[in-house]
């Protein structure tokens, strides 16, 4: 057992047990040339609650910590929201499972195509930041839970479109795992942000009230939801740092 994965483990969720809500497991059809190993996985598809097959529904594309062998995607989505979302694990964190993700959900279910967003926890947070930094354009916004954006990899090179870009970065007072960003970086990225016009949220959590993973916190998943749903219903908006 890889150290530092006890606030992460719990009895996963058995799909049917969520109620009205489906989570649907089948094998992937194989990941691209060149992806890692640690990319062959099933997906996760869950379905929201009464869902409608004439309705566009935002997506969110989940990118887990690698080192979070209990993800549930049917029980977090079911903390987040049971009706708003469509959403899928993404096999892997390389962009190419990202968009392999991101293509098989828009052809099997009613997807809308300016309302996709990444979620990412840990190094999966990290990841999300970096993909969507690369292809500002196609997302409508990424959040990273307890994952450090990348300092130091230019990823800035597309300012005007990564300006219009809402972010949202959820993190703990003190670091809970070694991956965590520290408070250092937060102000460094803060710093960065605002040097360059960017959007980017800021929700921090009392560390000593973290007794399981960040992303599996019902506080955190309940902040996701509104700040998703409050860019689907008003549009963009430039988001001050906040500490709750």
């Amino acid at each position: 057992m890889k150290q530092g994965l006890s606030k992460c483990q719990e009895r996963p969720m058995v799909a049917g047990r969520i109620g009205p809500a489906a989570v649907e497991e089948r094998t992937s059809r194989g990941p691209a040339a060149g992806l890692p190993s640690t990319d062959r996985r099933d997906d996760q598809v869950f379905l929201p609650l009464g869902y409608e097959p004439g309705y566009d529904y935002p997506l969110l594309v989940w990118l887990p910590d690698s080192r979070d062998e209990r993800f549930d995607l049917g029980r977090t989505m079911s903390r987040l929201s049971l009706r708003n979302y469509l959403a899928v694990r993404a096999s892997g964190t390389s962009v190419e499972a990202c968009w392999a993700a991101i293509e098989r959900m828009s052809d099997r279910y009613s997807v809308h195509p300016q309302r996709i967003h990444l979620v990412g926890a840990g190094d999966g947070g990290e990841a999300a930041f970096r993909i969507a930094c690369r292809e500002p354009n196609a997302l409508a916004g990424v959040v990273s839970i307890a994952g450090k954006f990348p300092l130091n990899e230019g990823l800035f090179g597309r300012l005007a479109e990564v300006r219009s870009l809402p972010m949202l970065l959820c993190c703990t007072a003190e670091p809970i795992e070694p991956t965590s960003p520290t408070t250092a970086d937060v102000d460094r990225t803060l710093r960065l942000f605002h040097a360059a016009g960017g959007q980017l949220g800021l929700r921090i959590y009392p560390a000593a009230s973290s007794r399981q993973c960040l992303s599996r916190s019902r506080a955190v998943l309940r902040d996701i939801d509104r700040w998703v749903m409050d860019g689907v219903s008003r549009g963009p908006l430039t988001l001050a740092a906040a500490s709750v």
